[in-house]
């Protein structure tokens, strides 16, 4: 630093002659053929008009004089002069130059190959920053430098199957082993033991290795020698996992070549990228169709899977982890029948309570024709025996995250071909007894769905992955030394590209942003949110219904209709709180009621992209517990907008939402007050808490967002309670959704023209929407 100081003078001063003179001053640094010769620093000059057109001062001064004034009219008049004043600012910054100026005609000097280096290394970087041209020899740039290094070569074979293995389950694993053996490199080309120490041994920094010059770190390339000697043993062999493993923690100086193996390379290209795989067809029995990057999903499913290898479906929010899950189970189902496998065991699914309905509702939906059971409630099956019968007559059993810690020794009975984690940072602390109740079980394939793989730390990866490949990121001590401390609190690049080779191959992350889905979406993505009620909402519903069935006997004309109106209304809160019902200033907590728990974790998911969202209730009361609750609990940035809103408070709301200093915000709207009439194009996510029974009240509230001036795709999430009205409504209008202005009205006075069964009959309880 002290010598650049000495320097910068004069390079300032070469910078401001370069700037004046109508010519380039260039110094191309030659290589000798023979090792032994000397190097040499040619001088020449470019006109700035032609600075392709380099001449160098040897030729110059053996130009005859009329040749010499034709290259003066475009390197000036006063060209020698100018010539010798930059070459003598240029040998202040390189001292050695001197000995090439003690000529009236100057053409270069000559280097000993330390010199060279010294000139390579540091003297022409500063040369260049002071406005001359520096070339030199090509085998120096990035792009011919030859480096020393290993190669880890490798090639795979098929385990042969042990004889405890069915072999009719073959078909689903790809058994691999690789062989791998390091070898000496330079410039990708194998070296032997002796040359590799003749040039360890060598004195210089740079070397001449087959007819091209090199620069060499000796003592690197000893550590490189000490390193190979201790692994050079005759093609030894690992498991898939394990080389995986190996391959991703190798330094710079080891490159991983997988050339003498193709079969090995394709896999290696596949699990690197997830395009490389060719997309599925639409199973035979899928009722819908995927889209192009859910079909590239599928197929990563399937090949990890044939692999005998575990990964994370990790898509954003509302791209279909769930359809792709339904679809490769049933890809496997037709893969089975083709084989004449018969006998396929079951796939377990794990997720949060407040989903498990929803769940069902989707495979009814995109999979009628999947065998699926829920394994919930109180009134569950809990014998062995009659557990296994109904595991055996099912292609999936659904269950929640607390029934596989409580009902462990049940689920551990049965041995799944697949236990797949459906939002798997419940597992993200691996002390939990949750998470080591899960651990237990026994499954061929393991797969974990989420959006939010690292939530608050490090560690939360190391869970999930310690689920799907256990050992794969070493023990949790291990990786907390290795990784989590560097990267989070030293931000350790390097450990963070190693930790990023490691989990790449095993993670399969698109997001909204992506240019490629963008293209593969609508502009407006619509999904419902099937939750089920808790026990607490379940009573009350039920009695509620009760006490109407006795008013109704007695009803008549404007009474009867007032009646049903309000029972419609006590039904609509209890499904969204017990607290929004009993008014009775109680816990407004998610633990009462499942539609909140699944709001606020797809809120939090929201946020954590870095997306607004909109939230829509027809109630006041609901919308300022949620405020009061996203705000004061979960801390997020939240605005309110009602009835009883100033226009003036109003407008400030908006436009602070809308402006891009404020981060991601949560926007709570009452469905009348904020249904019209306004701009909130910075949300991509609308959720309507509670339903409107008239779909063109809800699509106005829902265009806030999805209007001219919006940027990203749209998605839309409409909550639907589980066996209450609120389902048999939405089926109502889903039926009639094309004559929806004419059958269904503005508000709900269309169902009070029910007769008196018909009603019972909608808002009766199913016993299946209850969840404890």
């Amino acid at each position: 630093m002290s010598l650049y100081k000495q320097w910068r003078p004069w390079r300032d001063r070469v910078a401001r002659t370069q700037s004046t003179v109508p010519f380039y001053l260039c110094f191309q640094l030659e290589s000798p053929t023979d090792p032994d010769d000397d190097w040499r620093i040619h001088f020449k000059v470019a006109p700035k008009a032609h600075p392709s057109l380099r001449i160098s001062l040897q030729d110059y001064w053996q130009l005859k004089p009329y040749q010499q004034m034709a290259l003066k009219l475009q390197l000036g008049d006063s060209f020698e002069q100018d010539l010798l004043f930059a070459l003598g600012d240029a040998a202040r910054i390189y001292p050695p130059m001197w000995d090439g100026l003690e000529t009236d005609q100057p053409s270069g000097i000559l280097l000993d190959v330390d010199a060279a280096f010294d000139f390579l290394n540091e003297a022409a970087w500063v040369l260049e920053d002071a406005g001359c041209k520096v070339i030199v020899p090509s085998w120096w740039t990035p792009q011919g430098r030859r480096r020393a290094q290993l190669k880890l070569k490798a090639s795979s074979r098929t385990r042969e199957d042990d004889s405890s293995r069915e072999s009719s389950r073959s078909y689903f694993s790809f058994d691999t082993l690789v062989e791998y053996q390091y070898e000496l490199s330079i410039g990708g080309e194998p070296v032997s033991e002796k040359e590799w120490q003749q040039l360890v041994a060598a004195q210089t920094p740079l070397v001449q290795f087959r007819g091209q010059w090199m620069e060499l770190d000796q003592a690197k390339m000893q550590e490189m020698m000490d390193f190979w000697r201790k692994h050079r043993q005759d093609n030894p062999e690992m498991g898939l996992l394990e080389f995986m493993q190996m391959a991703a923690q190798q330094g710079d100086d080891v490159e991983v070549d997988f050339s003498r193996d193709r079969t090995l390379l394709s896999m290696m290209d596949k699990l690197g990228d997830a395009s490389a795989l060719v997309p599925v067809e639409n199973p035979k029995h899928f009722s819908g169709e995927l889209r192009s990057y859910q079909k590239r999903g599928v197929s990563w499913l399937s090949y990890l899977e044939s692999l005998g290898l575990n990964g994370c479906l990790a898509d954003d929010m509302g791209l279909g982890k769930t359809v792709q899950v339904i679809a490769r189970l049933l890809q496997e189902q037709e893969q089975a029948a083709a084989a004449n496998i018969s006998d396929l065991p079951p796939t377990l699914l794990i997720a949060p309570t407040s989903v498990l309905g929803n769940w069902y509702r989707e495979i009814q939906k995109f999979a009628p024709h999947l065998k699926a059971a829920v394994h919930h409630g109180s009134d569950r099956t809990k014998e062995k025996r009659t557990f296994k019968k109904l595991c055996k007559r099912h292609d999936l059993l659904i269950t929640s995250f607390a029934l596989a810690r409580r009902d462990a020794d049940l689920i551990n009975s049965v041995t799944w071909h697949r236990i797949v984690l459906d939002e798997a940072q419940n597992i993200k602390n691996p002390k939990a007894a949750q998470t080591k109740a899960i651990l237990t079980l026994s499954a061929r394939h393991r797969l974990a769905l989420t959006g939010t793989p690292i939530e608050n730390r490090l560690l939360d990866l190391w869970s999930i992955f310690n689920f799907l490949n256990p050992g794969y990121l070493g023990k949790a001590a291990q990786f907390r030394k290795n990784f989590e401390l560097p990267i989070a609190r030293n931000n350790d690049r390097q450990q963070s590209a190693v930790l990023k080779k490691l989990v790449e191959p095993f993670i399969l992350r698109r997001v909204k942003t992506d240019d490629s889905i963008i293209k593969d979406l609508p502009s407006k993505v619509e999904q419902k949110l099937y939750c089920n009620l808790t026990k607490e909402q379940a009573s009350l519903y039920e009695a509620t219904v009760r006490d109407v069935e006795q008013q109704l006997k007695n009803a008549e004309g404007i009474q009867r209709k007032g009646l049903i109106l309000s029972t419609l209304m006590k039904l609509k809160q209890i499904c969204n709180h017990p607290a929004q019902f009993l008014q009775d200033g109680s816990d407004f907590s998610t633990a009462r009621s499942h539609k909140l728990s699944r709001l606020s974790d797809m809120v939090a998911e929201a946020i954590a992209d870095g997306d607004s969202l909109l939230i829509f209730t027809q109630f006041k009361e609901i919308g300022d517990a949620l405020d009061k609750h996203l705000h004061q609990r979960q801390h997020y940035n939240t605005y309110y907008l009602h009835g009883g809103t100033t226009r003036k408070k109003r407008d400030r709301m908006m436009a602070e939402f809308q402006s891009v200093n404020t981060g991601p915000s949560v926007f709570i709207l009452s469905l009348k007050a904020g249904g019209v009439g306004i701009t909130l194009t910075k949300a991509n996510h609308v959720f309507h808490f509670d339903r409107w029974w008239n779909p063109a009240v809800e699509d106005q509230a829902t265009d806030r967002a999805f209007r001219i001036g919006q940027k990203k795709n749209v998605f839309v999430h409409k909550f639907v309670s589980i066996g209450t009205l609120e389902e048999r409504i939405d089926q109502m209008i889903e039926d009639k959704k094309k004559l929806a202005t004419s059958i269904v009205g503005s508000d709900e006075s269309w169902l009070t023209e029910l007769d008196n069964d018909a009603f019972k009959r909608l808002i009766a309880l199913n016993k299946n929407a209850i969840m404890d």
